[in-house]
């Protein structure tokens, strides 16, 4: 399953939300590694394709046309420098137009804001006087009989048209304040940018860009210990599985298992109906039914769910239930407790596990010949009841320190796995 994601480099959503963050993390290492891998053999390719092409050039240079240099009337290559041929500015005043330009600029802009800020102050406060004016003589004409409102109403459109007059010398008055302010800050500025430019060999853009690659250079750290962290819990976990011997190697392992009496016959019954004639896995589990096959074709010869040297279903083994069916079983138990049941989005299954303050959810790939979990555990087992005795001694994760203390057998009669072994 793993061999799949990385390939594809793609990852089902369901299948990612299946996953804690610690598994999570160690999944995104994995495929960065591969996008690194990638991206090295394709600059590799690149260079030697980038060789031969300039092995041809030169092989064509050779044959073929070639560049020759203008030369002046002394005999010498022709070569024509900015700012020394007839008609070209000196550095010294190109450096000083950009300069003024940019100061005039920066006055510009600040004298549009302090226009903005002086008309809106103009504007509030002869609305303001209208308003108050308007109001007086409403109050007072308010008893005058008909016949003279008419004059009131005259009157206060004199005043509206002085007072809009009088708002109009105001704003020129601002306007001819703001232009001369301009003037004299862009002389300040020109002053200024000329002194940052003698005085100064970094701008605020380098500070910026230094504080940038100063918080990059942060996160690749962070990211290179969390990298060193996964690989040194992958040297510890992969050393303590070979010392117990619970490393899966070859396929023939499996070989060798058998099951009962009892169960052979059911196998070899439910061989003679066509629909089992021929099993080809799909790419993923799409139903019950595939499930309860796979499992069948599959799982029941490589004894998964079975007891170590026995014929009886481990206590731990649950059949196709969903989370939240886990979690109800899992819900009274004390800390440690767990049950392995079979998953229905990859070939495989889910074990769940009851925390002091909840559950956790860790997916097991068996589509190849060796169980393991995903992300998580990189150790391979040759059998489910391997990994489940491993990691009744050694922790799932080191974040975590997931120990299988107590299974959680069935609840239901008849059990929840009798589907698969019918």
């Amino acid at each position: 399953m793993l061999q799949q994601i990385l390939r594809d480099m793609y990852i089902d959503p369901e299948l990612l939300a299946e996953l804690n963050e610690e598994q999570k993390q160690i999944l995104f290492y994995k495929m960065r590694e591969e996008q690194l891998r990638r991206w090295k053999e394709r600059e590799e390719k690149a260079r030697m394709e980038e060789a031969v092409l300039r092995k041809t050039a030169r092989h064509k240079q050779s044959n073929g046309k070639h560049v020759q240099w203008l030369r002046g009337k002394d005999g010498e290559v022709w070569v024509w420098v900015m700012g020394e041929a007839p008609g070209d500015k000196p550095y010294e005043q190109i450096s000083e137009e950009l300069i003024a330009e940019r100061a005039r600029q920066q006055a510009q802009k600040e004298a549009e804001e302090l226009w903005r800020q002086k008309e809106a102050e103009i504007t509030k406060k002869f609305r303001d006087a209208m308003a108050q004016e308007k109001a007086r003589i409403v109050a007072e004409k308010w008893k005058i009989e008909i016949e003279d409102r008419k004059a009131a109403k005259l009157e206060e459109e004199k005043i509206q048209e002085e007072l809009k007059k009088r708002e109009e010398e105001e704003r020129q008055k601002g306007e001819e304040q703001i232009r001369q302010q301009e003037e004299i800050r862009a002389k300040e500025l020109y002053l200024s940018l000329k002194q940052a430019q003698q005085h100064s060999q970094h701008s605020d853009d380098d500070q910026e860009w230094e504080e940038q690659l100063r918080r990059s250079k942060a996160a690749d750290e962070e990211r290179s210990h969390k990298a060193r962290r996964a690989r040194d819990e992958y040297r510890r976990q992969s050393l303590r599985a070979i010392q117990k011997g619970r490393v899966a190697g070859l396929s023939n392992l499996f070989q060798g298992t058998s099951l009962n009496n009892d169960q052979e016959i059911k196998l070899n019954n439910n061989s003679a109906s066509p629909l089992l004639n021929i099993w080809e896995r799909p790419s993923r589990p799409f139903s019950r039914d595939v499930i309860i096959r796979w499992f069948k074709e599959e799982q029941i010869p490589r004894r998964a769910g079975f007891e170590r040297n026995t014929n009886r279903i481990a206590q731990w083994f649950h059949g196709i239930i969903s989370r939240q069916e886990a979690e109800e079983l899992l819900m009274n138990k004390s800390e440690g407790t767990f049950l392995v049941r079979v998953s229905e989005k990859i070939w495989g299954y889910a074990l769940s596990y009851r925390q002091q303050s909840g559950f956790k959810h860790f997916l097991v790939d068996a589509s190849g010949d060796f169980y393991s979990f995903l992300g998580v555990d990189p150790n391979r087992h040759a059998t489910l009841t391997d990994l489940i005795d491993f990691h009744k001694e050694e922790i799932i994760t080191s974040s975590g320190g997931e120990l299988l203390l107590e299974p959680c057998g069935q609840q239901k009669n008849p059990p929840d796995y009798s589907p698969l072994f019918e």
